[in-house]
Formats: structure tokens, C-alpha cells, sequence
């Protein structure tokens, strides 16, 4: 597949990424000035199209041009690539004024299968030459966690006929798929293209510190699901085993870092990717922090009580680590570019609405109340994550 098929998936990719945030800019106004639609409905069109139109999109194409034999793979791929997309529009087409209905269903089901064709295909058309790669063994086990996910909307359509939308355990379904599409899949899958990056550069990983690694941060994945439910209050030794897996992020985390940072500079990037990658690290650091946090009693039972401190978590996590992750590898494989005119934008955007959020929680937590404009202020805010965007897809429609 040429260099011209990538960038044009990964200008795909940004666009969805652009819808979501519009999308995500009308539920900001909503209360403000009175839109008529219906809330939930777009709540489910933003996050579906968030995570599997802008960041699927932009990582099964990034591991096809990363680890993929191009020449035997390269028709195949696209037929796989554009039916996904007729599943992607049918959902944007359906979610947002229907919610989970017969078609909406229908398209986020045709998708689940043809991920699981992608991760079919991935399989079979490695490249002989990264067969030892460090970074294709973290891709590998994020594909796994990416199925493994995918086991959560499978289970809503049963838990739903048999006890409910009210049930306990239809919100652990839902928070399963989130830990396992966040945590496993989108994460690892960063980390094992930003190791592809360091192996392309002949930059040593030491094999025991690999294996620390990869065994640790694949524990805090299995294990920190269960932070996802402290919220039910269970028996002490679901709080024992999400503190496990807090630890073993952390000590993940420490090992990576350990492996890269004497080497770094020799990456040879320029200040823009020196600086995305900073923010991916502390954010990354922020995030493993707050999970730490959330093993405590008290902190679990508050952060299921404000709902405000959840999404801030979810937006750090999806808007700081992964989105600035894709930002990177996007720019240094030049298929597309951020630039310093654009990303400020979105970064302010970022930090002003994560600043908002969590002071909203923090102020519901503490009885503070919500000071005039609160709400007005979050959209305004809001609004400059798409001009961000914008001007990233408008700048690269100008450079090709």
C-alpha cells in the first residue's frame, strides 16, 4: 500500500475525530441554549465515533504500515478498511437519533466482526523481518485485548433481555469493554509502535527489562479492571487485587522508562514530537496516579458518587494519552502533520475542559457550589478542541 493510501486513512481517522468533537461541542451547548435533540442518544454517537472512527482507524492503520508485509496484504486491507468505514457512517448515521436500536445495533455488530477479520489479517501477513520485534509483541497483545473487549457488547444485549438496563451488571459490561478498549487495546498498542520506532532506530531493549515490562503491564491490565467495580462496594480482596494491578502499571511504567530514557535523544525529533511525547508521559503518570488513588475506599466510593471525576479520568486518558500519542507517530512518519499553529488549540482546549471537569467534581465533593458561567465557560472551552482539529485536517489537505 503507497504512502499516499496511509495518509489518506489517517485524514479519514481525523475527520471522525473532528465529528466526535462537534458532536461532543453539542452536548456542551445543550443546556445553554436549549438544543432540541435527545442527550443520550448523542452521548453514544460521540463516544462510538471517538473510539472506533478516530482512534481504530488511526491505529489499525499506523500497525499496517508499522508491521504488515504491504505488497501481500495491501488489497485485502482496504476491502477490510472501507467496509469498516460503511459501519462506521452507518453508526454516525443511527446513534445519535436513535440510539441502541435495530440498525444502530446492526452496524456496531457488522463492525465487532470485521475487527475481528482486521486482527485475522494482521495475523497472517506479519512481515518476516519484525518476527523478533519487541514492539510487534506488544501489538499482538493489544489486538488480543481489543477481542477480549468486545466481549462486553456481546454480553449488554443478554444482561439487557434477562435483568435489565438497571442492573449491576450491565454497567460492569459497559466498564469492561471501556477498561479493555482504553487499558489494553489502545494503550499497549501505542506502546508497541512507539517501541517499533525505537527498534527502527537500532536502539537496544534489554531483554530482561522487556520482560519485566510486558509481564507487569499485562497484569495491571487484567488487574486493575477490577478498580472498575469498587463502585458495587465488593468483598476486601477485589480492593487487594486492584492494588495489584495499580502496582504493576506503576512498576510497568518504571521499567519502560528505565529502557528509554539514557537512549532518548537519539530519536532525533523535533521539538514538537519532544514536547507530544513529554505530555503522553506525564499524562500517562497522571493517569496511573489516579488509579492508585481510586484503590482506596474512600476515593473508589467518591468517584462513583461524582460522575465528573469518571469522565475527566476517561478524557485524560483519551484526549492527553492516546490522542496526543497518535498526534506523534501521525507527525513523525510524516503521513500527518501537526503543527505548532494547530496543537495549541487543541491543547488549551484540553487542559481548560480537564481543569473545568474535575473542579466541577471537586466542588460537587466538597459543597463548594458551581460558580455563574461554570457551564458557559466548559463550552466556549469545548470549542477549542475542534478548531484545533480543523486546522490540523486543513492544513494537511493544503500539503497534498
Amino acid at each position: 500500500m503507497k504512502g499516499k493510501s496511509y495518509r489518506s486513512h489517517l485524514q479519514m481517522a481525523m475527520t471522525y475525530f473532528l465529528v466526535a468533537a462537534i458532536l461532543g461541542l453539542l452536548l456542551r451547548f445543550y443546556p445553554i441554549l436549549g438544543l432540541d435533540f435527545n442527550y443520550r442518544f448523542v452521548v453514544h454517537g460521540h463516544s462510538h465515533i471517538a473510539l472506533l472512527g478516530w482512534v481504530y482507524v488511526a491505529l489499525t492503520t499506523l500497525l499496517h504500515f508499522c508491521f504488515l508485509e504491504k505488497k501481500k496484504s495491501s488489497r485485502t486491507y482496504k476491502r477490510i478498511f472501507w467496509f469498516t468505514q460503511a459501519t462506521l457512517i452507518g453508526m454516525l448515521l443511527t446513534f445519535p437519533f436513535q440510539g441502541y436500536a435495530l440498525f444502530s445495533i446492526v452496524f456496531s455488530t457488522l463492525f465487532l466482526i470485521v475487527s475481528y477479520v482486521y486482527v485475522y489479517h494482521f495475523w497472517k501477513n506479519i512481515d518476516l523481518k519484525y518476527k523478533h520485534s519487541k514492539g510487534l509483541k506488544c501489538a499482538k497483545a493489544a489486538l488480543i485485548y481489543m477481542m477480549i473487549s468486545s466481549l462486553g457488547p456481546w454480553a449488554l444485549g443478554a444482561i439487557m433481555n434477562s435483568l435489565g438496563p438497571q442492573s449491576i451488571w450491565y454497567r460492569l459490561a459497559i466498564y469492561f469493554y471501556l477498561h479493555f478498549q482504553y487499558n489494553g487495546w489502545m494503550i499497549l498498542a501505542v506502546v508497541g509502535i512507539f517501541l517499533f520506532v525505537w527498534e527502527q532506530h537500532g536502539l537496544e531493549i534489554p531483554k530482561k527489562s522487556f520482560t519485566h515490562f510486558f509481564l507487569s503491564f499485562n497484569l495491571g491490565i487484567v488487574f486493575t479492571f477490577f478498580l472498575s467495580t469498587l463502585w458495587t462496594k465488593p468483598p476486601f480482596g477485589f480492593y487487594t487485587l486492584a492494588g495489584f494491578g495499580a502496582m504493576a502499571q506503576l512498576y510497568a511504567f518504571a521499567c519502560l522508562w528505565g529502557m528509554i530514557k539514557n537512549q532518548f535523544f537519539e530519536l532525533s525529533l523535533t521539538k514538537l514530537q519532544t514536547l507530544l511525547i513529554k505530555l503522553v508521559v506525564a499524562m500517562g503518570l497522571i493517569k496511573i496516579v489516579l488509579q492508585l488513588l481510586t484503590v482506596l475506599p474512600y476515593f473508589s466510593t467518591m468517584a462513583a458518587k461524582y460522575l465528573d471525576f469518571t469522565i475527566g479520568y476517561l478524557h485524560l486518558t483519551f484526549l492527553g494519552v492516546i490522542s496526543m500519542a497518535l498526534f506523534f507517530f501521525m507527525d513523525y512518519f510524516e503521513m500527518f502533520r501537526i503543527s505548532t499553529k494547530s496543537f495549541p488549540w487543541y491543547f488549551v482546549g484540553f487542559i481548560l475542559t480537564e481543569a473545568l471537569i474535575f473542579y466541577k467534581g471537586i466542588a460537587a465533593w466538597q459543597g463548594w457550589g458551581i460558580f455563574e458561567g461554570q457551564g458557559k465557560l466548559m463550552a466556549w472551552a469545548t470549542l477549542l478542541i475542534p478548531i484545533g482539529i480543523a486546522i490540523m485536517l486543513i492544513k494537511n489537505r493544503a500539503l497534498t
